[in-house]
Parts: C-alpha cells; structure tokens; sequence
C-alpha cells in the first residue's frame, strides 16, 4: 500500500509534553465498533466487560541514551537492542566519524568499542570492562525521551525517571516505553478487578527502531526492526481460557499486540514464545490472537498508525484522528488513549 495513505496533518501544540496527573484522568477516545465515544482512561472498567483480560508490557526502560567523544568528536548513541551480555546494537549520532575497533568515551568511566554496521543503519558497541553494563548505563546513560519529546523540551529531567515507566515496569531492556500503560495506576487496576476484568502480562523488550520513520514509498518495501520477547505458557494458557470462555483479549499497547500475534497459530491458539519477532501488521492483516487494542495517539505514516488503521479500518482511523485533534486530544507517548473494538 502507498505509504502516503496513511498521512495526516497533526498540529505541533497537540504534542504532549508531560503526561497527565494523576494517569488515569488522561482522555480516552472509545470505538466500540461503528461507535465513538469521549471519555477518560478511568471509564474503562465500564468500556469493557466482566471476562475480558487486558495484557500488559512488563519492560522496563533503561537508560539507554548515552553522550560521549572519540577524540574531538560528539558521539550519542542510544541504544537499540542486546546482542550479548556487553553488546549492543545502537543508532548513533555522527556515526561518520567512528570506525570499527574506535573507542568512545562516554563519561563516569565508561567506554565502548564501535563494531560492524547493520542494514538498519546501527552500530554494535561493546562495553569495555567487567562492570554489568546495566552498571554502566545507570552511570552514564539517560533516560531515553521520543525524540518528538525531547526536542521541544531539551531532553528528559528527574520527573521522566518515573513519568516514562509504567506501574508493571520488572524486566529491564527496553529504550522506549509501552506508552499505552503510562495511564494505569494501582486505583484503576483495584477498579478493573472489581470488576471482573483480569489482567496478565508479557515482555517485550521495545527498541529505539520504533521510531524509525517509514522512508519508504510503499508498505512492501519498508523493512521492520526486530525486537526480543517472551509469553511464557502460563500466560498463554489464561489468554486461552479467557477466548474459550467468551471474554476478550484486549492488548494494552502496540507491543502487547504484536508478541500476542507472533505467538499466535493459524488456529487462534496462543503459543509461549521466546525470541525476536519482527511482525509488520498493515491493512488486510487478519488478526488471530487479539480482540482489541489500548493504544495512545500515533505518528503520521507510522507503523502503528498502519497497525491501527489494520484493526479498524484506515478510513475508520483517519476520522478518528481528524476528530481527537479537533476535539483536543494530547497525542504520542504522553497523551491521551484510544481503546479500539472491533
């Protein structure tokens, strides 16, 4: 599909800077089918129903951004993805002036060696020494803001060090956040459960290629970034029961939804999976393994606005987005939600 179908005009001031306070009172805009409805991410034990299950991302980020000199160079870098226990893979910023087997220091005593460039146009790096690097980085490293983010406000600050986790946030090795469970907080979970609306949890590990734009003209030709995750068989087997019994799975956040399909057979059976999946869901997608979608507010010709036009429909999606930025939704990893019902 051309690329361009999937454009629109967003305002600049619809860009959320911080997120809201307290989370749950973020905007939540609802469609339940054919049907559209303004309301905030506190609704939402009375926008799904007793059974459905809610599936959340358990990363956690890292600080994964990193500043630093080869020789009179400014090198940045965040990082990408783990290849090994003091390698990774990351995009970095004048990566001209650096060579293979180049050393970079980035400050508090950490250094790292430039390896081999991949077809994404990452670096390897490998952190020198004997320290964990999860050692390194809480030394050096940075929160790792959007880049939509941190260009208007000069980068994060000490309230992003918990305003970019989530309340699930245990496994560490994310760059970005599962933003769409930036809105939960212990209060809306006591609500949900009272509900009768369980939830369960995956990790996915999301990488700085998340936010890669689509340099393609055509859907077929843009090549997507992998990432590391895992379902584990008891999880499977809730989100099983929970289909067999008649309830929704309901992905909260594009990368809940995207390891719940890679882990699902062509029998609508969900399987537990370990490993990369680099799974491009656009338009004409039949989904196998989820009924729904908590998600926030995408990028123009973004992969996850094709993910979401696939779930809903694109003409369906485009109204609705014309709809949030006329109504005043706060778009992008601090905004506002959309709960997506096919």
């Amino acid at each position: 599909m051309n690329v361009d179908l999937f454009d629109f005009d967003l305002p600049p001031e619809r860009i959320a800077l911080r997120p809201a306070v307290p989370r749950d009172t973020a905007r939540m805009l609802v469609l339940d089918g054919d049907v559209t409805h303004d309301r905030v991410v506190g609704d939402l034990p009375a926008s799904l129903r007793r059974g459905d299950m809610l599936v959340f991302n358990d990363t956690r980020v890292i600080p994964a951004q990193l500043e630093g000199r080869r020789g009179d160079a400014t090198i940045g870098a965040t990082l990408h993805k783990r290849e090994g226990p003091r390698r990774w893979r990351a995009f970095v910023r004048n990566a001209r002036r650096l060579r293979d087997g180049d050393v970079i220091d980035f400050g508090a005593g950490v250094t790292a060696i430039a390896g081999d460039r991949g077809d994404d146009g990452s670096l390897a790096l490998d952190f020198a020494g004997d320290e964990p690097v999860k050692l390194l980085l809480e030394r050096a490293g940075r929160m790792p803001l959007p880049p939509y983010i941190a260009s208007k406000r000069g980068g994060a600050d000490a309230r992003d060090a918990e305003d970019y986790q989530t309340l699930f946030a245990r496994e560490a090795g994310a760059v970005a956040a599962p933003t769409a469970a930036l809105h939960f907080t212990p209060a809306l979970l006591d609500a949900l459960d009272a509900a009768g609306i369980g939830h369960a949890m995956l990790t996915l590990h999301v990488g700085a290629g998340t936010f890669l734009p689509v340099k393609a003209d055509d859907t077929d030709d843009h090549r997507m970034h992998a990432e590391w995750g895992r379902i584990d068989a008891a999880t499977a087997d809730r989100l099983n029961a929970t289909r067999a019994a008649g309830g929704r799975v309901v992905a909260v956040g594009t990368t809940s939804l995207r390891l719940i399909e890679s882990a699902c057979g062509a029998d609508g059976m969900i399987r537990p999976f370990e490993g990369d999946t680099a799974i491009f869901i656009t338009p004409g997608y039949r989904f196998r393994g989820i009924d729904g979608l908590m998600t926030n507010f995408h990028l123009p010709r973004s992969t996850l606005f094709m993910l979401v036009s696939a779930l809903m429909g694109r003409e369906r999606m485009q109204a609705a987005y014309a709809h949030a930025i006329e109504n005043g939704y706060r778009f992008y990893s601090y905004g506002d939600a959309s709960l997506l019902l096919p």
